[in-house]
């Protein structure tokens, strides 16, 4: 049995209260979503030892890009949520002049039945804020993890259990995937889905048959956009972040590196000062096939690997790989739009922004992107490229910000999780409209000059 560390345990409530979550206010449910935290913190140690693998040896990325973000995406969800939530009431500002009397009120409801399949690359972070933002709108949430996650996954479901999310309104399932698609036929409301792009095909099948909506969080092969003047020590720092954190196993790590043909040279002297003694990091089994496919490709039709030029193929191993990044690819090679969960990137050369914004807009996967350069250039870039969410001057770590949605395009999938716009994608808009006083025009017999009265009411209200 867990510690207590919530307000109120799971163990104080009635059955009548467990069965009542839905009609809980918004107010007391995104609380006791948001008390989670406050457990999370206290199972800290516990955490970071479940999701300790050969993939992720450091508990630093485990406190810094799971634990951290989660409760700081709580406590979001503790100050904004109930207020994100409540009826929006449309009075008669603005209400069209021939619905006179008529008053509306936008309910945001639960959408009941909600399957959150999680991932094996971030099993708390990920799961965990999709499954506070379906609990605080209402839904009864059921978890199932990856295989390898159960012990984070149980963690978690104990937390947001003690915290007093009721039992029934929680549940985990078991990490098969035989266990998601049963769910699915048994009936389910949503389906949110982290994953890979042939994941979400196979989920979206077992969708269709029975009309189920779904948020799909996918794949990504993310680019790396360098401009002109920018500081290269910078770059290659990023570079060598997004490919080295979390084993590079990171759907938005830098994958197209897009670099101007002046300035090639000089980021690959950067990069192999920076990543040119980089060790090797153990591969998720998952990954390991697609990664050493794309390299042997990429290589045998006259990629080289700028990090070990002389023995490129030395860099695919079975289990290990170090950093690697292929120079000399084009962009239709099959490395350059590949959603590769390893330590693995391109570099590509564009000699304007015109080609890179058709480098970047013509990927199927458009998860991310990063700009680096001059603020205004980056900006007015970053506005043409059709991503879900674009970086300036950093890379990944700017969308730990509770406040903002995540999400992609074309292949990355569709719909978003975090922010006021995730917590709003668990919920559907209800109306309530009330008609007010004795005039009910559209009720009485139909006139002789009808037609001729509502023309002369269309012209003048919209005419020009």
């Amino acid at each position: 049995m867990l510690p207590f560390f919530g307000e109120q345990s799971v163990s104080q409530m009635s059955s009548g209260d467990q069965a009542e979550w839905t009609q809980w206010s918004h107010r007391e449910r995104c609380r006791i979503v948001a008390s989670t935290r406050h457990g999370i913190a206290e199972l800290a140690e516990r955490l970071v030892e479940a999701c300790t693998s050969p993939q992720r040896t450091d508990p630093v990325e485990t406190i810094s890009a799971e634990l951290l973000p989660l409760c700081a995406a709580l406590k979001f969800i503790g100050s904004r949520g109930a207020k994100l939530l409540r009826p929006r009431t449309l009075g008669g500002w603005r209400r069209p002049l021939w619905l006179w009397g008529v008053r509306s009120e936008v309910q945001r409801v639960p959408l009941g039945e909600v399957l959150v399949l999680a991932a094996w690359n971030y099993p708390l972070l990920l799961p965990g804020v999709q499954v506070a933002q379906a609990l605080a709108a209402g839904n009864h949430v059921w978890l199932k993890p990856a295989p390898g996650c159960e012990g984070a996954a149980e963690l978690l479901i104990a937390a947001f259990h003690q915290a007093g999310v009721p039992e029934d309104a929680l549940r985990l399932l078991p990490s098969a995937p035989q266990a998601a698609i049963e769910r699915i036929q048994q009936g389910i409301d949503l389906v949110v889905l982290t994953g890979s792009a042939q994941t979400g095909r196979s989920v979206m099948t077992h969708c269709a048959s029975t009309l189920t909506p779904s948020i799909m969080e996918l794949s990504g092969c993310d680019a790396l956009i360098v401009g002109p003047g920018t500081d290269l020590r910078r770059v290659a720092d990023a570079v060598a972040f997004g490919l080295t954190f979390n084993g590079g196993a990171t759907c938005i790590g830098p994958r197209r590196i897009i670099v101007h043909p002046q300035q090639h040279r000089s980021l690959v002297e950067r990069l192999r000062a920076r990543l040119g003694d980089a060790p090797a990091q153990s591969l998720h089994p998952s990954a390991q096939a697609a990664a050493r496919a794309v390299i042997a490709e990429a290589l045998s039709r006259g990629g080289v690997n700028i990090l070990s030029p002389a023995t490129g193929a030395v860099a695919i191993a079975s289990e290990q790989m170090r950093p690697t990044i292929i120079d000399g690819a084009a962009a239709v090679w099959p490395i350059a739009s590949a959603d590769v969960f390893a330590p693995v990137a391109t570099i590509l050369q564009s000699h304007d922004d015109e080609q890179t914004v058709q480098l970047v807009n013509c990927c199927r996967y458009r998860l991310a992107a990063a700009i680096f350069g001059e603020a205004s250039w980056a900006r007015s870039l970053a506005e043409r490229l059709d991503v879900g969410h674009v970086s300036i001057n950093d890379v990944i770590f700017p969308t730990a910000d509770p406040r903002v949605p995540f999400g992609g395009c074309g292949d990355s999938g569709f719909g978003v999780t975090r922010g006021a716009e995730g917590l709003l994608a668990m919920t559907r808009p209800k109306v309530i409209a009330r008609h007010h006083g004795r005039l009910f025009l559209h009720l009485r017999p139909r006139q002789a000059n009808d037609a001729a009265r509502l023309m002369r009411a269309l012209k003048l209200l919209h005419g020009r």
